[in-house]
């Protein structure tokens, strides 16, 4: 590999401004090339431009001229500079002359130091007595914690040595000690790979100038403080060797294995798995068409009952099947353009799912659920009893079970960790605002608002099994004013609680664009209430106020969509209507997608438009529209953290921030 790729496969992504520009340096040595080439072969003009140019190309490679693109080569220039300047007439004087500042200047540093460590020696505390200076840190992140904070309800401060307490301080310390070890050893990478960058540019400036400037000029680089200083070694011992001695019982091995990352390991039985259950996937969907053909069920008298009855209840498996295929996609592609979305959601370092592992996800689900539909499509209902086989009407609902039993299982199958990291996600978007809101619960929210069809889905199956004559494939449900009722609240319950978390943040974080996203997402649900009222009561007052409020939510979603989350439509950016900042090459992607926005959002509009297609079913257009939701909002993921993590590119973030369990006040008693 070289070395150029090397790079910039082993830089911090959201580091990449601040190290140097190795290709944009290896453009500027080409540019040399081809001036000795032209130079050797045609006698160069003696021109004013031409010494001009050959001054500029010499000031570009000497370290006469400092760049603003790589703060670690503007870091070293200085040097540089100082370098050449000193060996120019009086250099011997000079490099004296700073030579006895430096010592005078170190022996100053050293009393100065030593003045330091006598005042901690002689103000440090006794043992006993620091534990009065120590509080325990309290976060609101619990329903309980939160309520005490809003009635002003002050928690206890002391330190309480019960067992319990000691072990999650024990937890939440080890955390903090490998967090900050994975620090120590990227900003270590940095800083090699940086010094390597230098070693091999000057090594190719030499070869091309047939000059030896690489010795001096590296020698500087050494010296610097990107290539001298120790400080980050120092202190990666020290922490590994308190790491080791407390939590892990003096076992270097252990604690070394604690200490580095996770790698995760790609095995090849998914790999298989995929292909197989997508096989069995393709077979099983043809096996439906072939029956369906064969026996001529389109045409058959229990079709309208079909999809009146079994057709909502299989599709929500096919809502989720999309949405999970979705994902698995966006996790292709944020690999394929570097953005570090294990870092943005989170993600237990080594336990994230990979795209091959979320496809396999999927195509189980989808094995299951068509195997079901196989096994359920029976359009003939027996003459003597006027009802249908109990046992393949309970299929539905028996795969639904089964699935909700997997998701809750206590035991290590089936990705566990990530099954316990969307069940915490999903309990704090139902308990919104009482936990702090994390960029993991908001995505997620984000992601149910566009599951509104699943979500009645649901209810369906609530209603169908629970008071509806499923062995005669009747109900009454929507006669019911109770799940007419139900209809109204479950399809607000997403952007409800999305509400509620813009409002949570409105007041912890004072940010006012919060709440106008929050206005965004109540105009929402006014619009739904009202396409829902339409659809339940159809009259004109209903359909201008259907109108009005869908018309108004999708502008306001959509700006928001591409403006807001996206950073898009930026009239002074240097790239026309999009951001400065952008991760695929070609720009018109970025304005198809704006438009497939705008197109797909307009499906919304459906419901209030009551189009009618005669060869597709009503639960079937139903469908069509859920399904050109779940792909905007997949499209939606991609773009808004590809934003995101450009966001944290120019904050230099790379890392979780650890609460630590205490903290350390000796002034508290002076204050009191």
């Amino acid at each position: 590999m070289k070395f150029g790729k090397e790079l910039v496969s082993q830089m911090v992504p959201e580091w990449q401004e601040a190290y140097m520009d190795y290709e944009f340096l290896k453009t500027l040595l080409k540019e040399v090339q081809r001036f000795k080439q032209r130079s050797t072969t045609t006698r160069p003009p003696q021109g004013p431009q031409h010494i001009s140019r050959r001054m500029s190309l010499y000031r570009a490679f000497s370290g006469l001229t400092r760049r603003t693109n790589s703060p670690t080569a503007s870091a070293t220039s200085p040097d540089i500079e100082s370098q050449e300047e000193g060996t120019s007439g009086n250099g011997h004087s000079d490099e004296s002359n700073d030579d006895k500042d430096d010592k005078e200047r170190e022996e100053i540093h050293q009393k100065v130091k030593q003045e330091k460590q006598n005042k901690m020696k002689a103000s440090r505390p006794s043992p006993l007595e620091i534990l009065n200076h120590v509080q325990i840190n309290y976060i609101a992140e619990t329903p309980r914690s939160t309520i005490k904070e809003f009635l002003s309800v002050h928690n206890e401060k002391e330190i309480k040595f019960t067992r319990e307490n000691l072990m999650k301080v024990q937890e939440r310390l080890k955390l903090a000690f490998i967090e900050f070890y994975n620090k120590l050893r990227l900003l270590k990478s940095y800083s090699f790979m940086n010094i390597l960058a230098f070693s091999k540019i000057m090594k190719k400036y030499d070869k091309i100038t047939s000059r030896n400037a690489s010795k001096p000029y590296l020698k500087m680089v050494d010296n610097s403080y990107l290539g001298s200083s120790d400080e980050v070694t120092k202190l990666m011992d020290r922490v590994e060797a308190a790491f080791i001695k407390h939590f892990a019982n003096s076992n270097r091995r252990k604690g070394m294995t604690d200490l580095r990352p996770k790698v995760k390991i790609e095995r090849h039985r998914v790999t298989f798995s995929l292909g197989f259950l997508f096989g069995c996937t393709m077979a099983l969907i043809l096996a439906v068409v072939l029956i369906t053909r064969t026996r001529n069920l389109l045409d058959h008298e229990g079709r309208i009952q079909y999809m009146d009855n079994l057709f909502p209840l299989y599709s929500l498996f096919g809502f989720i099947v999309l949405h999970m295929l979705m994902y698995a996609g966006n996790i292709y592609f944020w690999r394929q353009y570097r953005v570090n979305f294990t870092f943005i959601f989170g993600f237990k370092e080594g336990t994230e799912l990979g795209y091959r592992e979320v496809l396999l996800l999927s195509f189980g689900v989808a094995v299951l659920a068509v195997g079901s539909v196989l096994a359920n499509l029976d359009m003939e209902m027996d003459p003597i009893t006027k009802d249908y086989k109990a046992l393949t009407e309970l299929v539905p609902l028996g795969l639904v079970v089964l699935f909700v039993l997997i998701l809750l299982c206590p035991f290590n199958i089936i990705y566990r960790s990530s099954r316990y990291f969307l069940l915490v996600c999903v309990f704090h978007c139902i308990c919104a605002p009482l936990y702090k809101v994390t960029l993991p619960d908001f995505f997620l929210a984000d992601q149910l608002t566009s599951q509104v069809q699943a979500f009645r889905s649901l209810e369906f199956y609530i209603c169908y099994y629970g008071w509806g004559d499923y062995k005669r494939r009747q109900n009454t449900c929507r006669t019911s004013d109770v799940y007419n009722t139900f209809t109204f609240i479950v399809a607000a319950i997403p952007y409800w609680s999305r509400l509620l978390q813009c409002l949570r943040r409105l007041i912890e974080e004072r940010d006012f664009m919060q709440g106008l996203n929050g206005l965004k997402y109540l105009s929402t649900i006014v619009a739904i209430t009202t396409r829902t009222a339409y659809t339940l009561n159809t009259g004109n007052v209903w359909k201008i106020a259907a109108w009005i409020a869908s018309v108004i939510a999708m502008l306001f979603g959509t700006y928001w969509d591409i403006v807001m989350d996206w950073g898009l439509f930026q009239k002074n950016s240097k790239n026309r209507w999009l951001r400065d900042k952008l991760l695929i090459p070609h720009k018109s992607v970025y304005f198809v997608a704006m438009v497939l926005n705008v197109l797909l959002r307009l499906a919304w509009m459906q419901t209030v438009l009551n189009l009618q297609v005669s060869f597709l079913h009503r639960q079937a257009l139903i469908a069509v529209v859920a399904v050109l939701e779940i792909i905007r909002r997949g499209i939606w993921n991609f773009f808004r953290l590809e934003n995101e993590h450009l966001n944290n590119v120019g904050k230099y973030r790379a890392f979780k921030s650890v609460p630590l369990p205490f903290n350390y006040n000796e002034d508290a008693s002076k204050d009191e």
